[in-house]
């Protein structure tokens, strides 16, 4: 079936549409150890993926194949669904991922047709309409080859390995008309992908100009770059970069080219720049997943975010969001888990320049907690996502769904916490699929709703599963060691509380011995090399230092004695968070017990940042407190 697309274009999977084989097509893409790192999917990818995922799990394999046929013919309707609902209470709360729905829509249709001219050309003619808004989602010209696909129309974006939030653009918001080009098929061993996007956002009358304000729609540009290495392991970077609309005419390709290549020196307000000078406004985002193989398969998944550079650094993020996600695509054979969760600085979809932010049609374009706060109100918080499925037996699928979420304290608005849970059921009957759900929760003004939905797929000519489980993945050689790190360490830290000048609250050095703490993952990855992710704990300087290593790769050099080196981000609890960088190395002693490591590591965080936003920061001080830590830690690092 992958001959239909061999070199040409491939239709793309609709994005939160239907959940169940949504969730099916993420298990067959960790089982098939492919990374996703962007969304939407391509068919492509996932037929190629179907046959390395086979021997893992038959029963998966013709579900998810007989779904993806409907993709391979010339002409074709690949989904086509319709949603009733009653809802109750006074909240207007955004449905996260949506499109821009929220709680009180009654009804939505959507659908796809396809026509495909040859191997080269696709046309698509799709849209999703709702109580308040219809937009044309899915309608788009595709022209090119595996390597270069050029998408023209209303293409959805998301540019994060998470299932369900991206910093920088998700589904949140309708979607934008844009040109896009990418590659499905990575390229060279490096596994080389990208995609690159320029779309249109909806019309704003609040963009700064001249002191005053100009009318006008902004672009919205984006870049992606990732590559995959090793099976099952990718890292991408990407960038996004709102400018232009109204009179605001800085949009030569010269203009573009400084803004992403010097944005601390082309997009940020200075002595030598004025905000009239200023590029736009930006964003940026390292992201990495690794799959985890083995008796229970795993991914874990992280995404580090900054709104704009730091102290005019472009190495350094600055309002930072950070998240990290775990999902078992299989346990106990019925069951599917993920977890993920997100904390952000201030300053996240709000920007001088553009009065009504990152928003296209009153929603933000990215995280969902955008729209949990009041408008043009940029206060940090966290949010988290957990989420179970289970296959019944009767080949019907039930998932639950709780979301959380909180604004800081210091905000002006008095901010409740966040509730949600959302109930699904979906059945097969008579060809068709027919789902309920059911969705309660509180917002983040404490008003309580209920709603009701009923659905129906009318183009669901798929085979449900059994929900017998597979019993191939429990006989597979395990590749991977879960770590627990016990351990003490030796750190100094220097703090700048921002007072260049002034002199009145000198920086500090203060120097600790404190336990260490470490939860991680190992997996092999050649004769010599592993690779594996980390989340460890210390306390410095009388506050708690939690670090992620995104990744952290270890070389046996011989037999018993190993070089380890690694980099992430360090999380130093200051009243508010600061973020930045961290990197470090050290040797490993192997098996001085059977299963027991002796660790050596040497640790460095760079300049972690928070903005000054609490009663307790000194006064009349605007710049941000930095944190620099050297650590030296010795721990025994236990593997399961």
């Amino acid at each position: 079936t992958t001959d239909v697309f061999a070199g040409g274009v491939s239709p793309y999977l609709p994005l939160n549409i239907s959940p169940e084989i949504e969730r099916q097509i993420e298990r067959v893409l960790i089982l098939a150890e492919k990374p996703v790192m962007t969304r939407p999917i391509a068919v492509a990818t996932v037929l190629e993926a179907l046959h390395d995922a086979r021997e893992k799990d038959e029963e998966l394999y013709e579900q998810v194949k007989i779904y993806l046929m409907r993709y391979t013919h010339d002409v074709g309707i690949p989904y086509l669904s319709a949603e009733v609902s009653v809802s109750t209470g006074d909240s207007d709360q955004a449905i996260p991922n949506q499109h821009g729905k929220d709680v009180s829509s009654s009804w939505e249709v959507s659908g796809d047709i396809y026509y495909r001219l040859g191997s080269y050309v696709l046309f698509n003619l799709g849209g999703i309409a709702y109580d308040g808004n219809a937009t044309p989602t899915g309608s788009m010209l595709s022209i090119g080859i595996d390597y270069a696909q050029l998408d023209i129309g209303y293409r959805d974006h998301w540019l994060s390995p998470f299932t369900d939030s991206s910093a920088l653009i998700s589904t949140e918001a309708p979607t934008m008309p844009s040109i896009t080009l990418s590659n499905y098929r990575p390229i060279s061993r490096l596994g080389l992908s990208y995609e690159i996007f320029l779309a249109e956002m909806s019309e704003s009358s609040r963009i700064a100009y001249q002191d005053s304000y100009t009318t006008g729609k902004p672009r919205l540009a984006g870049v992606h770059l990732q590559a995959e290495p090793v099976s099952g392991i990718a890292l991408g970077i990407n960038r996004q970069l709102q400018y232009s609309g109204g009179e605001r005419d800085n949009d030569g390709f010269g203009d573009f080219v400084n803004a992403l290549l010097e944005p601390s020196k082309y997009d940020n307000t200075s002595s030598s720049l004025s905000s009239d000078q200023e590029f736009g406004n930006q964003q940026a985002s390292l992201t990495a997943r690794i799959l985890f193989p083995g008796r229970i398969p795993f991914a874990a998944y992280f995404e580090y975010a900054g709104e704009d550079t730091s102290r005019y650094n472009n190495y350094l993020l600055g309002n930072t969001a950070f998240s990290l996600g775990i999902d078992f695509p299989l346990l106990w054979k019925r069951f599917q888990f993920t977890f993920e969760t997100t904390e952000w600085q201030n300053g996240w979809y709000v920007h001088h320049v553009y009065g009504d932010g990152l928003t296209n049609k009153d929603r933000v374009t990215g995280h969902w907690f955008g729209d949990q706060r009041e408008f043009n109100e940029n206060s940090g918080g966290m949010s988290h996502m957990l989420r179970a499925g289970f296959q019944l037996r009767d080949g019907a699928y039930l998932q639950g769904v709780y979301r959380t979420l909180k604004n800081e304290p210091y905000s002006s608005v008095n901010y409740e916490r966040m509730q949600e849970i959302e109930l699904s059921y979906s059945s097969p009957w008579h060809g068709q699929l027919l789902g309920v759900e059911l969705d309660a929760g509180r917002d983040i003004y404490g008003e309580k709703y209920v709603r009701l939905s009923a659905s129906v797929d009318l183009e669901q000519d798929r085979v449900m599963m059994s929900g017998k489980g597979v019993s191939a993945v429990a006989d597979m050689e395990d590749l991977t060691d879960v770590l627990l790190d016990i351990g003490m360490t030796y750190s100094m830290i220097k703090t700048d509380r921002g007072n260049w000048q002034e002199g009145e609250f000198p920086d500090w050095k203060s120097n600790n011995v404190n336990a260490h703490l470490g939860l991680g993952a190992r997996r092999y990855v050649s004769e010599h090399g592993d690779l594996g992710v980390r989340v460890e704990w210390d306390r410095i300087g009388g506050h708690d230092l939690i670090s992620a290593r995104i990744a952290d790769y270890r070389y046996r050099i011989v037999n018993g004695f190993a070089l380890d080196c690694f980099f992430g981000v360090g999380r130093y609890d200051f009243g508010t968070a600061a973020y930045g960088w961290y990197m470090g190395m050290g040797p490993q002693f192997l098996n001085l017990l059977p299963k027991w490591d002796l660790c050596i590591d040497g640790r460095f965080f760079l300049k972690m940042v928070r903005d000054k936003l609490l009663e307790s920061d000194p006064p009349g001080i605007s710049k941000p407190d930095v944190f620099n830590v050297a650590a030296m830690t010795v721990y025994l690092s236990r593997r399961f």
